[in-house]
């Protein structure tokens, strides 16, 4: 029961399923989510956080009825695999921004600035003048401007080339504008805070910041 309690409103332990946010996260990393983060302020830029899979994300897995039965407790007692399907990613883009990509040097706008972002892993190919946003060979890191709405937040994997993120689909050349695909203040759980495990990553919470 304590442990369900503290799961359930101070901090819950998750297990990194997919490689989108390597090197700062890897598979089967541990992560301690702070889910008091945000009761008194909203995500900020560069927060690595947890958020419940929206709809707009493609559909939930198939479950037999013995997994739905794991979830179930899983759910209730915060032990174990749930049901609800969780994705860890990097907030880039926040209500009202304009996100968008890429400078000359290959770099994403928010808000007309540059963003400086030293965690990403193993960027999509870019290259001024040979493979860029404006060469017949068009470079797929690029992707056309996106204004979020009042609570819609941009998230990206740092394993960039490797991330089913907000803008996978924005990518290609013609887009809809309705490619973006968000996550809202609702759906985030909390912001990861630390590691349980592996053991050599405690104490490198700093290394989920942006800076």
């Amino acid at each position: 029961m304590v442990v369900s309690l503290v799961q359930g409103f101070l901090v819950k332990v998750y297990s990194v399923p997919s490689g989108s946010m390597e090197q700062t996260l890897n598979v089967g990393d541990r992560v301690v989510v702070n889910r008091m983060a945000y009761m008194s302020s909203a995500p900020q830029r560069g927060d690595v956080v947890v958020f419940r899979k929206p709809a707009g994300w493609g559909p939930p897995p198939e479950r037999g009825a013995f997994r739905t039965g794991i979830g179930w407790f899983g759910e209730l007692t915060g032990i174990g695999p749930a049901n609800t399907e969780y994705l860890v990613k990097r907030v880039v883009g926040l209500p009202g921004d304009t996100v968008e990509c890429c400078t000359v040097n290959g770099q994403v706008l928010v808000n007309g600035a540059a963003v400086t972002e030293p965690y990403i892993f193993q960027d999509l190919a870019y290259i001024s003048g040979t493979i860029d946003c404006s060469t017949p060979a068009r470079s797929p890191r690029c992707f056309g401007r996106v204004l979020l709405g009042e609570d819609q937040y941009l998230l990206l994997g740092d394993h960039r080339s490797n991330s089913q993120d907000s803008v996978i689909a924005c990518r290609n050349v013609g887009a809809p504008a309705n490619c973006v695909r968000t996550a809202g203040r609702g759906d985030i759980i909390g912001r990861v805070d630390g590691f349980l495990f592996p053991f050599n990553k405690w104490g490198n919470g700093h290394t989920l910041t942006s800076g």
